[in-house]
């Protein structure tokens, strides 16, 4: 099960935990600015874990894989993805429609917000064009996805009436300070720039763990629930 319930500043709190672990036993110091680039590869490497997971738990269930308490199992890491599903108009410049900047994966494309248009390979197009019988109009739309864009026939759909269902990319964690004091960055999440973590609460130790990895250091997983225990001792006793 995953938890959306979101406290307040997610990230300030896995970087509390991952200094605390850091700063055990000396083993060095992560500046903001590494924190977050480890942050962002972190969140981008357990975000794309949640679609392979899902692909894979789909197949799975279809072939009765799972037992009776875990048929929810895509139903749960769907939910994970739906909080990145977005609805966006695609901007057209001939003679591509362009995709959000953000787009993961195209989930479906809509012509006039009320008929799907179909996603066709490039071999099948040329075929589908040459046919009278098949070849596509407003009725029945589709489109081939290039680097560039989206070619959606019939090529006289050319104003910015084609809309797509996407899944975006997380946006990237931001830990953001004010000033230095004692030597140290004092977190603000007032700045323009913050951005919070957008995985759920359940990802806490994942995270932990990850960006410690992209530091070089080895940690294990109950080491990083200490931590946080400990952490959460000191901001209590600190708000006493």
């Amino acid at each position: 099960m995953f938890i959306f319930v979101k406290i307040l500043a997610m990230i300030n709190d896995v970087r509390n935990t991952v200094l605390s672990i850091i700063s055990k036993d000396n083993r060095g110091y992560v500046t903001p600015e590494e924190f977050n680039l480890f942050a962002k590869q972190a969140q981008l490497e357990i975000f794309e874990q949640y679609i392979y997971s899902y692909s894979n738990s789909i197949v799975k269930q279809n072939a009765r894989m799972f037992g009776e308490g875990y048929t929810d199992v895509p139903k749960n890491i769907g939910e994970v993805i739906d909080e990145f599903s977005v609805f966006a108009p695609l901007t057209y410049s001939q003679p591509y429609f362009l995709p959000p900047v953000d787009y993961y994966y195209l989930e479906r494309v809509m012509y006039n917000n009320t008929i799907e248009v179909e996603k066709v390979s490039q071999r099948k197009i040329s075929a589908l064009l040459n046919s009278n019988l098949t070849a596509p109009d407003v009725s029945y739309p589709v489109y081939t996805l290039q680097e560039t864009g989206l070619i959606v026939y019939p090529t006289t759909i050319t104003s910015n009436v084609i809309t797509a269902q996407y899944i975006r990319y997380p946006k990237d964690p931001v830990w953001t300070y004010a000033s230095i004091t004692a030597g140290q960055p004092v977190f603000n999440p007032s700045n323009a720039f913050y951005q919070d973590f957008e995985l759920p609460l359940s990802d806490f130790a994942g995270l932990v763990v990850k960006i410690l990895q992209y530091a070089g250091v080895s940690i294990r997983e109950m080491e990083v629930v200490q931590a946080a225990k400990s952490e959460e001792i000191q901001d209590s006793q600190q708000k006493q």
